[in-house]
């Protein structure tokens, strides 16, 4: 019998990172037509609409009864159909608000979880964000959503070791890794030079940041380390056969919070990295109109469509995050560009630890592992010098650079989407068979005497 699949999460048109990971996880969904019955999206919104297909019903973000219609909704459709619903929370915490529309102080989610477990809905969240050093808040919410969920799903394993730690206390049982997808199938039907030649820099090296842009990408850093790579390694020629693009809009967000205050100080603050770097810059909305000769960094202050940012993957040759929140365990941005064969400079957050570097040791300064993906760097002002240095590595050697591309080409290929919609079904299979296993379990034995029997619990290293 197939699946109803219920997401509770951000959706497009809304410019959100979570949102676009939903689409592509239902896109992808889609495709098992077998195991799937229909897909629908109760959409969590704050004025973005409207909204299509799959989207059904829609969650006004700090209008709490809001939530608890839509709940009531949710559970009385499952109920009118023969299929059995699986609902998917995308939990993070800026989504969740209190009664008094403060964010990341809400119990929104976890209200959906237990009124959903109580109507035996299979009920996963996805968590998109998990703290090392939670607060008091932030901790009992994982702990209450891994109590009244069927599981929590991560994309890196050592969010799994964070949650095991003493910090949170979860089972390992209630938590499993699934791979964050990528839109990259194929990264050889975008042709590098063919892209190039059409925004009119076939003849250049192309450095990006991609992705909607807030103080905490840490671009600011990615500026000035460019200027001093431009000025302490190249030539005047060679200045003119490399370019750094960064593409993508201030997150809407961002600019709307405090009448615009700190949207104002940001741009002001990316103007001065710009000063400080003696780069040559410009600011568009359509990279045609473009004098390369006469530029080193462009800015081309426009959203990025799904296949305006493919063709950006497609294009670059090296890709820097220098983002500034080390506790990040996703990255929609760093999975495409393994997806799509190309090297990333990244700072040293959770993700990039582990999809660059596989959890290996990473003391401080940069690193470049043998067999890398790409380049870490530590974040902030140290940054600087270190971006400076890995773009320097990676311009002017070129055979070091191609053997990153397909190391990253090789583990893009495990990241595609169709495999983590299947992985996440897989993972649907077997809870529900547990919940479905209800004897010959035993009774439950609490130890009432000590045993030099017992084995300690290791600590993970």
């Amino acid at each position: 019998m197939p699946y109803n699949i219920r997401i509770v999460s951000t959706y497009p048109p809304r410019r959100c990172g979570i949102g676009t990971f939903s689409r592509d996880l239902a896109t992808a969904l889609e495709h098992l037509t077998a195991e799937i019955g229909h897909i629908r999206v109760a959409a969590i919104d704050n004025g973005n609409g409207p909204y299509g297909i799959p989207v059904d019903l829609v969650i006004d973000q700090y209008n709490p009864q809001a939530w608890a219609n839509t709940t009531k909704h949710i559970i009385t459709r499952a109920g009118e159909s023969a299929n059995p619903t699986v609902v998917i929370l995308q939990h993070e915490y800026g989504l969740d608000p209190d009664a008094q529309g403060n964010d990341g102080q809400g119990t929104n989610f976890l209200e959906m979880a237990k009124a959903f477990r109580k109507q035996g809905l299979i009920t996963l969240v996805y968590l998109h964000t998990v703290l090392h050093e939670p607060d008091l808040y932030q901790k009992q919410m994982l702990r209450d959503l891994a109590e009244h969920s069927d599981g929590l799903i991560v994309m890196t394993e050592s969010a799994i070791h964070i949650l095991e730690s003493d910090s949170y206390g979860i089972t390992h049982a209630k938590v499993t890794h699934i791979d964050h997808g990528i839109r990259m199938q194929h990264p050889s039907q975008y042709d590098r030079l063919a892209i190039k030649n059409e925004f009119g820099i076939a003849n250049r090296l192309l450095v990006s940041s991609l992705g909607l842009l807030s103080p905490d990408k840490g671009i600011q850093y990615s500026i000035r380390a460019y200027g001093r790579f431009l000025v302490e390694s190249c030539t005047e020629a060679q200045r003119e056969k490399i370019v750094y693009l960064i593409a993508g809009q201030v997150h809407p967000e961002f600019v709307r919070a405090d009448d615009g205050k700190p949207y104002r100080e940001y741009t002001a603050l990316l103007e001065d990295a710009l000063r400080d770097a003696k780069v040559r810059w410009c600011r568009t909305k359509d990279l045609r109109t473009v004098d390369y000769d006469r530029n080193d960094v462009i800015l081309l202050d426009h959203f990025l469509d799904e296949n305006t940012l493919l063709r950006f993957y497609g294009a670059s040759n090296i890709i820097v995050l220098p983002y500034l929140n080390m506790q990040q365990i996703s990255s929609g941005i760093l999975a495409d560009t393994i997806g799509a064969g190309r090297v990333a400079i990244a700072t040293k957050f959770m993700y990039a630890l582990e999809l660059i570097h596989s959890n290996k040791r990473c003391p401080p300064g940069l690193i470049i592992g043998r067999f890398s993906r790409g380049i870490l760097v530590d974040p902030g002002e140290p940054s600087v010098q270190q971006i400076a240095q890995a773009i320097d590595y990676l311009v002017f050697n070129k055979s070091k650079r191609l053997m990153m591309e397909r190391q990253a080409h090789q583990r893009g290929y495990q990241m595609r989407w169709d495999n983590s919609a299947w992985a996440l079904l897989q993972y649907i299979d077997f809870v529900r068979e547990e919940k479905e296993i209800v004897t010959g379990r035993g009774i439950k034995f609490t130890r009432e005497k000590p045993s030099s029997l017992q084995i300690e619990k290791r600590r993970h290293a």
